[in-house]
């Protein structure tokens, strides 16, 4: 029984190794995937300090959590909560721990090259409803330039300016 047990076995890795693989290398994988983000606090508020040539909003903003994955394909999936204005001065005070934007996007930052010459590219979602609470879901697909080094993602105004980023 030990024998025929061994040579199930065996016979099994044989035909595992033989096989041809039944991926068709369709399959798209992460090249960003994260579990934290950091809300726009001083010196990041307003212009004065782009990161990637994207303002930060022009209040200090916090977040609770914030999640998400960008897949080579460019499959993008973010989620946030508790994405609001900060809980401090300069927020004015009936402001502090609320977000006051119907709608957030994204905005999927690459370097890449063109040309022999290194530049970035930002790609933008479509807005998606937000909570007063700070709470919305981001599932879009997004065009990525080929390369797409170092990816970063922003939590975004309609307008374009950042309340939240990867990182901390």
């Amino acid at each position: 029984m030990k024998r025929f047990a061994a040579a199930l076995l065996g016979l099994a890795v044989l035909v595992g190794l033989t096989s041809p693989a039944t991926s068709t290398g369709s399959e798209a994988h992460d090249i960003l995937e994260f579990d934290v983000m950091a809300g726009v606090s001083e010196p990041f508020t307003g212009a004065a300090n782009p990161i990637r040539g994207v303002n930060g909003g022009g209040l200090p903003w916090e977040i609770d959590e914030g999640v998400g994955e960008l897949r080579e394909n460019g499959r993008l999936r973010v989620e946030v909560e508790g994405l609001v204005l900060a809980r401090r001065a300069p927020v004015p005070e009936n402001l502090r721990g609320t977000n006051p934007v119907p709608e957030f996007m994204a905005i999927v930052s690459c370097l890449t090259s063109s040309g022999g010459a290194a530049q970035t590219v930002n790609i933008a979602t479509n807005p998606v409803p937000a909570t007063p609470t700070g709470d919305a879901r981001i599932r879009t697909s997004v065009s990525l330039p080929t390369p797409c080094f170092a990816p970063i993602v922003f939590v975004t105004s309609p307008g374009s300016a950042w309340f939240a980023v990867t990182g901390r």
